[in-house]
């Protein structure tokens, strides 16, 4: 089958990955974006700031007024990473820099609640479109191809089962050395697919014109060698290994 022709210029190029939690959208969607010369948008990174944020004033997670207003005044900016350790980005709030709180494990368990807010998608969706307007993007979430940006010339779809996710998020909290409980973890990522799937605004599903990869069996390179592959064969990218400077 002959490929599809490349993108019209008139179209800012913006590689969309979607997928449930932990299903590796970050791990993947960075090292694509380096090996592409991109920049990479995590964009639930955006809905985290306002979850920490909403704790640390100690707003109510069932306050939705409140919380939606926070989430259009508060000044999020998302930029390469400034230290090197380990992070793929690093998220200020004002200028206060929260990138690691934002994975800890009360943001965990209030963020989906949060992101259901139809006032505050709305608030970060107008941001992140903001930032895909520019092209050579890659962003990362769970309604990038189906919401943010479904003009999107390519849309990847990354999905692994429950188990695996957990685990996936279980190791990566070890290594950071953080207390870590499977089975804690493995119920707040059902329980963030039920809250995700089920809200009545953007709800996580499949684009109709998505590429789902189904990751259980597949190492993080093994994935990324797929997606690089679909790089090539449908936008027709040159790809090389140099580290992205932005």
């Amino acid at each position: 089958m002959p490929c599809p022709p490349t993108p019209p210029r008139s179209t800012p190029l913006v590689i969309a990955i979607d997928g449930p939690a932990a299903s590796g959208k970050s791990s993947v969607g960075h090292e694509l974006a380096r090996r592409l010369g991109f920049l990479f948008f995590d964009t639930g990174a955006m809905y985290r700031a306002v979850t920490l944020a909403a704790i640390r004033r100690h707003i109510p997670i069932d306050d939705e007024q409140q919380i939606t207003r926070l989430a259009n005044e508060l000044p999020i900016h998302v930029q390469p990473p400034a230290i090197d350790d380990g992070r793929r980005y690093t998220v200020l709030v004002g200028e206060d820099d929260v990138t690691w709180e934002l994975r800890g494990s009360e943001v965990d368990a209030h963020v989906s609640a949060v992101s259901a807010y139809p006032g505050v998608r709305r608030a970060l969706t107008r941001q992140q479109r903001r930032i895909a307007s520019q092209g050579n993007v890659v962003m990362a979430g769970r309604d990038i191809g189906t919401v943010v940006f479904p003009e999107a010339p390519l849309k990847i779809y990354l999905d692994a089962s429950a188990a695996e996710r957990a685990r996936r998020r279980y190791e990566e909290q070890l290594q950071r050395q953080q207390a870590a409980d499977y089975e804690a973890i493995l119920r707040g990522v059902r329980e963030r697919d039920q809250i995700d799937s089920h809200r009545p605004t953007a709800p996580l599903r499949i684009a109709s014109d998505a590429v789902v990869l189904q990751t259980d069996d597949l190492e993080q390179q093994e994935v990324v060698a797929a997606v690089l592959k679909l790089v090539h064969e449908r936008l027709h990218l040159e790809i090389h290994h140099q580290q992205v400077h932005q």
